[in-house]
């Protein structure tokens, strides 16, 4: 057997032992491990120090530099998680329906683990750490393949993980981390179908895509996010411009973060220079369409149809005029990848037009794209945020980590 089928069969027999382990043992188990987080938070942050030298010295950009990154703060955040998830209603052994059938039998459907979770990800360090909790109290043992940059992050994280679990009395490969960082390792996991119930790519465009391509293991498609606000001719431009502001520039390495700006052309005038404002104190490059340029100046760089399209992940933000409501709806329908999509608008109507048309996987009036996040939606944490339409959609928490089975008791029935 390879290193990684070795894994796959001690995780499946660990998932075996976690999915009848009762909400007591699994929360004691979530709090054992906030705890240790806590405890050994310096040799987290000594590991992730590594990772962010490494990362510099190849010249990473700054803002995947700041998903790598872990702080105090951040640390404190996902223990905050952890513990949020353990507070969360346990949704396995919840029984969804119960019927008599005519001839006397009683039909159920109870909620069970999903078995084993493969993760394919890049480099947020956090994510180890949801990804195991989330699985941890939904019953499924989980294997973490990583970056090579957030690989000692992962490593430190995922050594703590496996004591607490093992100082809780679950087996420590409930959770495991593929050590190899290499493609072959990938593609592996992609076809271990013998030991892997289902596949969670959680990255950039390219990696989903690829995963989606090339696996053999059921997978759940995770956000893409080319996010749009647009800014209604009934907008409170004050509002408005805030959101953008925020949308674009609290985090914009994340999924969840506007990559681009729609505006009627009746306020166009008056609301892109307040934009502007609050954008340029974040360096925010602009990429915009001739109408955009004609109102802002020549230091908006003219927007090219591949910019209409990209996640950039970076303070780049695409910037188009549109005549009205239906060209808006019509260019998220065009451009958008089913994620997050706001409109700021002071009329009713037009919110409600907005919520029934657009197809996402979130939906916002007058609020940031970036609460499309488990934490913000209550889910405590999220094991990523899909933006297909089967099983699971949006910021996937516990039930989305649960599949059912019927149960059906009978008093000597024969067919």
């Amino acid at each position: 057997m390879t290193i990684l089928e070795t894994q796959g069969l001690a995780a499946r027999n660990a998932g075996r032992v976690l999915a009848v382990a009762g909400t007591a043992a699994k929360n004691a188990a979530l709090e054992v491990a906030a705890r240790a987080i806590e405890a050994r938070k310096a040799e987290i942050l000594a590991a992730n120090a590594e990772d962010l030298a490494a990362a510099k010295a190849a010249g990473m950009r700054p803002a995947l530099v700041d998903r790598l990154a872990l702080d105090e703060g951040r640390i404190a955040g996902i223990v905050e998680g952890v513990r949020q998830v353990a507070a969360l209603p346990d949704p396995i052994g919840q029984v969804v329906k119960m019927d008599t059938r005519p001839n006397g039998l009683l039909i159920g459907r109870r909620r069970v683990p999903l078995g084993v979770i493969g993760i394919i990800y890049e480099a947020r360090p956090n994510v180890t750490v949801d990804a195991a909790a989330l699985c941890l109290k939904s019953g499924n043992a989980v294997i973490l393949r990583g970056g090579k940059e957030a690989f000692r992050s992962n490593k430190a994280f995922v050594a703590v993980l496996r004591d607490a679990l093992e100082s809780a009395g679950l087996p420590r490969d409930c959770v495991a981390l593929v050590e190899d960082t290499s493609r072959e390792s990938a593609n592996e996991l992609m076809g271990l179908t013998e030991y892997l119930d289902v596949l969670i790519p959680r990255g950039g465009a390219g990696l989903i895509q690829s995963v989606v391509k090339n696996a053999r293991v059921p997978v759940i498609q995770t956000g893409v996010g080319v996010c749009h606000v647009y800014v209604h001719e009934g907008a409170d431009l004050d509002m408005a411009a805030r959101i953008i502001h925020n949308a674009k520039t609290s985090r914009p390495s994340v999924c969840n973060a506007a990559e681009c700006l729609l505006v009627d052309r009746a306020v166009a005038p008056d609301f892109l220079p307040m934009a502007w404002q609050l954008l340029q104190t974040k360096n925010v490059e602009l990429r915009g369409c001739p109408e955009t340029r004609a109102i802002l100046g020549d230091f908006v760089k003219p927007a090219e149809d591949a910019d209409w399209d990209t996640e950039f992940g970076d303070y780049i933000l695409a910037v188009k005029v549109v005549s009205g409501f239906d060209e808006a709806v019509d260019f998220i329908a065009a451009h958008g990848t089913g994620h997050s999509e706001a409109i700021v608008t002071r009329d009713y109507f037009a919110a409600q037009r907005f919520l029934d048309v657009v197809d996402a996987a979130a939906v916002y009036v007058n609020a940031s794209t970036r609460f499309t996040d488990g934490f913000e939606f209550g889910l405590g944490a999220e094991i990523g945020i899909s933006t297909q339409k089967m099983h699971a959609r949006g910021p996937m928490g516990l039930e989305e980590l649960t599949s059912s089975k019927y149960v059906v008791y009978g008093t000597g029935q024969i067919r």
